[in-house]
């Protein structure tokens, strides 16, 4: 499926490009944006790069990675980089992240991205399972899944080396039939 755009009432999720390069590293090299995330802050070259190839698997045949900005609708600010990976050993299962601009935390716009990723895995792909995972003292990302239909299924230690030590993560996930059965 290629492009993606997808909106929700404050937010379009598309595909990115080059030019977001600086936008997606106000974020990245932020420590304030990054210090619940599986890396350290990224350079502005790291960011091209990681562009560049989500550029290139956009257009893969069959896709597997949807690396989308996220925007504000009205203004068209990217303000977040939004991914949605399908798992090769899990049939019609993908794992998804995303990393929001901290001014704009506090405001909605998590679980509203999250809601979004989500429309996009199970009513436009047609996927059963999708599953995240957040640093432990991420209580912000907690409250935003858990909003978001998410259940907290466990934790998962020492799954990311990240600062020079091994940090554990917790995952959640939703089903296709409870996002289905979700209220609006």
């Amino acid at each position: 499926m290629y492009p993606v755009e997808h909106a929700s009432p404050r937010l379009v999720l598309r595909e990115i490009g080059i030019d977001d390069v600086d936008a997606v590293h106000a974020i990245y090299s932020n420590a304030e944006a990054t210090r619940h995330l599986s890396f350290e802050p990224r350079t502005r070259e790291q960011v091209g790069k990681i562009i560049a190839r989500s550029m290139v698997s956009a257009t893969t045949e069959p896709r597997d990675e949807y690396c989308l900005a996220v925007t504000e609708r009205e203004s068209g600010h990217l303000i977040g980089y939004a991914r949605l990976a399908l798992d090769p050993h899990q049939p019609k299962a993908a794992t998804m992240g995303f990393a929001l601009h901290p001014s704009t935390w506090d405001v909605g716009y998590g679980t509203e991205t999250a809601r979004a990723v989500l429309a996009l895995a199970f009513d436009s792909l047609g996927l059963h399972r999708v599953w995240a995972a957040r640093a432990p003292l991420n209580t912000a990302s907690h409250k935003t899944l858990l909003r978001a239909g998410m259940q907290e299924e466990g934790r998962i230690r020492q799954h990311v080396f990240v600062d020079g030590a091994w940090r554990d993560s917790i995952t959640y996930s939703i089903l296709e039939d409870e996002w289905k059965a979700a209220p609006e």
